[in-house]
C-alpha cells in the first residue's frame, strides 16, 4: 500500500517511514501541505498520514482537500498531546482517526491497519469477525487510555496468557484483537468464544472438538476452538461464566498444552496464546468458591484493567465525533451535534460505557430529521439530574444581541432550586438544607435575601 507521510519535521518523517516500511508499505514523503496536495494529484495513494500543525497549508487543509477530491482515501492526523479541540475539529472534517505525539509503533500499526481495511478488502488472514470498522475503544488522549496502550505494547510480542478486566462495554474484545494484531502471531488465526453463550453440555466439544459418533447427534468429527486457533490467539470472553467442571478441563489444557477431543483418546498438541476477559471480580469469585483459584492464577499472568468511560471523560468528545463520522458514513447522513448536547454527553456517567454511546448515537443519527442533534433529542437518562438540568436551563436562555444579566439569571435559578427543595421537604428547612447541601443557617440567609 502507498502511504503518503506529511510532516515538516524531517526526523518525524524518517521515523514514520521506517515504521511503515517495516510493515510492508511503500512510503512517499511530503515536507508540507502544499507538497502533499501536489503528490495526491500525481500518483496513486492509499492512505495519508499528516501532521496537523505545519507552515503554509496545514494538516486540516490536506484533510479537506483529500476528502473533497479523493473521498475514498482515509486520512490519519498527527497532533500534539492535549490537543482535544484540534482532534475534534479534524474528526468533524472527516479524519479517519488521529494519533497524539509521541505515539508508539503498536498504535501506528493498528490504526493504519484499521484505515486500510475500512478503505476496502485487503489481502491477509481473516481476523475472527472483525468488520473493518475503527477500533473505537482506543480513541482518546487520556492518561488512562495511554496506560492501557502502553501495557498492550509491552505484552504484544509474548505468548503469556493475558487477563483483561473491566466493565461491560469498555472494549475488552478490541484490546484482545490489538494484542493479537501487534504480536508475532498476527499471521495466525484469532478465534473468539463467549463462554456464557455456549450451553454447558456443548462446551467441551466446542473447546476441544469431538470424534464422529462420540455422542448422539455427532454425525461428523468436529475440530475444537483450541485446534482452530493453533498458531494464533484464542480469546475467551466472559471467562467467569465457565462452569466449574469445564474450568478443570481448561486448566489441564493450559498446563499440558494439548487437548483431547470428546470420544477420542488421542491428545493433540496445540500452540495457542490465551487471552481471557471478564467484567466480574474473579478474586471475589475465588473466595466464594465459584471460580477455581488455580485457573485464576494461570490466567492472571499479564493483567490489563480497562478504565470505565467516566474515568476518562476527556476522551468523550473525541469518541462522540468519531461515532458521528462513522454513523454518517454508514447511513449517508450529515448529522452534527450541538455544543449543549455534547456538554451533557461529557457530564453523563455512561454506565454502559463505549457500547452505550455507540448505540445511542446510531439511534440519534438514524432518527434525526433536521441535521442537528440537540438536547431535546437526548433520552431522559442524559437530561435528568442536577447538572443536566443546569445545562438544559442554560441552553434554553436566548442570549440575543443584548446578552443577559448573568447575576440575575443565576439568582433566579438558585431561587427555583430553593423553592423546589422546600416543597420536597414539605417546608422543613433543615431537611431542605440537607437536600441542597447547605447548612440550615446558610439556607435561612438565602431565604431572607429573597424576601
Amino acid at each position: 500500500m502507498n502511504v503518503l507521510v506529511v510532516d515538516d519535521d524531517a526526523s518525524v518523517r524518517l521515523m514514520l517511514s521506517k515504521l511503515l516500511t517495516r510493515s510492508g508499505h511503500e512510503v512517499i514523503e511530503a515536507r508540507d501541505g502544499l507538497e502533499a496536495i501536489a503528490t495526491l494529484g500525481a500518483r496513486p495513494i492509499d492512505l495519508v498520514v499528516t501532521d496537523l500543525n505545519m507552515p503554509g497549508a496545514d494538516g486540516l487543509q490536506v484533510l479537506r482537500h483529500t476528502r473533497e477530491k479523493y473521498p475514498k482515501i482515509p486520512v490519519l492526523i498527527l497532533t500534539g498531546e492535549n490537543s482535544i479541540r484540534d482532534c475534534v475539529e479534524a474528526m468533524r472534517a472527516g479524519a479517519f482517526n488521529f494519533l497524539t505525539k509521541p505515539f508508539h509503533a503498536a498504535d501506528l500499526n493498528e490504526v493504519v491497519r484499521q484505515a486500510l481495511r475500512a478503505r476496502g478488502p485487503q489481502p491477509g488472514p481473516a481476523q475472527g469477525g472483525d468488520d473493518g470498522q475503527p477500533q473505537v475503544a482506543l480513541i482518546g488522549v487520556s492518561a488512562a487510555l495511554r496506560a492501557v496502550i502502553d501495557t498492550v505494547e509491552r505484552m504484544a510480542n509474548t505468548s503469556s496468557t493475558v487477563l483483561i478486566t473491566g466493565e461491560s462495554g469498555t472494549g475488552k474484545e478490541v484490546v484482545a484483537r490489538l494484542l493479537h494484531g501487534t504480536s508475532g502471531r498476527a499471521s495466525g488465526p484469532l478465534v473468539a468464544i463467549n463462554c456464557g453463550a455456549i450451553p454447558e453440555a456443548l462446551m467441551e466439544s466446542e473447546m476441544f472438538g469431538h470424534a464422529k459418533g462420540s455422542f448422539t447427534g455427532a454425525t461428523d468429527a468436529r475440530t475444537g476452538l483450541f485446534v482452530q486457533a493453533s498458531g494464533g490467539t484464542l480469546f475467551l470472553d466472559e471467562i467467569a461464566e465457565l462452569p466449574l467442571a469445564m474450568q478443570v478441563k481448561l486448566l489441564r489444557a493450559l498446563q499440558e498444552r494439548q487437548v483431547t477431543p470428546v470420544g477420542d483418546n488421542r491428545p493433540r498438541a496445540v500452540d495457542v496464546r490465551i487471552v481471557a476477559a471478564t467484567n466480574r471480580d474473579l478474586e471475589a469469585m475465588v473466595r466464594e468458591g465459584t471460580f477455581r483459584a488455580d485457573l485464576y492464577y494461570r490466567l492472571d499472568v499479564l493483567p490489563i484493567r480497562l478504565p470505565a468511560l467516566r474515568e476518562r471523560r476527556e476522551d468523550i468528545p473525541l469518541l462522540v465525533e468519531h461515532f458521528l463520522q462513522s454513523m454518517n458514513r454508514r447511513f449517508d447522513r450529515t448529522v452534527v451535534l450541538d455544543d449543549a448536547a455534547l456538554h451533557l454527553m461529557t457530564s453523563y456517567a455512561w454506565p454502559g460505557n463505549v457500547r452505550e454511546m455507540e448505540n445511542l448515537l446510531e439511534r440519534l443519527v438514524v432518527l434525526n430529521r433536521n441535521g442537528t442533534i440537540t438536547i431535546s433529542d437526548l433520552p431522559p437518562r442524559l437530561t435528568s439530574g442536577t447538572m443536566a438540568s443546569v445545562t438544559v436551563a442554560a441552553a434554553t436562555i436566548d442570549l440575543g444581541k443584548g446578552g443577559i444579566d448573568l447575576q440575575a439569571a443565576v439568582a433566579e435559578f438558585e431561587d427555583s432550586l430553593i423553592a423546589r427543595a422546600l416543597r420536597l421537604a414539605e417546608g422543613n428547612k433543615t431537611r431542605a438544607a440537607e437536600l441542597l447541601g447547605l447548612s440550615r443557617t446558610t439556607l435561612l440567609d438565602k431565604i431572607k435575601r429573597q424576601q
